[in-house]
């Protein structure tokens, strides 16, 4: 496991690797100041990923809907070949994403724990374990 980080005064996105999956790991408010940040982190694991991404919102404490753009591109830029999941829960994130309907689009996870044994047990894209 590797970690690598891109970062701003209030917020940061935190780089994990579990074999071939990527965790990112987002801690502030996603909004339109700050989702380049975390588009820039995607696109520099999206390429090695090659079985996984996982997107932690946990440390979100603010979601707007530029962050949730990011989100949708990065689901999909990385097709049907890679796993992909979202972790969030509570108004913050998870709330927001019910409410749009991403939480059908990809899967939305409570826990890195249940995002990361989705998408290592799956074998294959989680698209169905929302």
């Amino acid at each position: 496991m590797s970690i690598a980080e891109n970062t701003t005064d209030a917020f940061r996105v935190d780089t994990e690797w579990h074999d071939d999956a990527a965790i990112l790991t987002v801690v502030g408010e996603l909004d339109l100041a700050t989702a380049p940040i975390l588009q820039d982190a995607v696109d520099a694991v999206r390429t090695t990923a090659s079985s996984a991404l996982i997107i932690d919102l946990t440390g979100v404490d603010f979601l707007a809907s530029a962050g949730m753009t990011v989100l949708v591109t990065s689901h999909q830029a990385v097709g049907d070949d890679v796993a992909f999941a979202v972790v969030a829960r509570g108004a913050a994130t998870a709330r927001p994403l019910q409410l749009v309907g991403l939480d059908e689009t990809f899967p939305v996870l409570d826990t890195r724990e249940a995002a990361l044994a989705a998408v290592t047990t799956s074998g294959s894209p989680v698209d169905d374990l929302a």
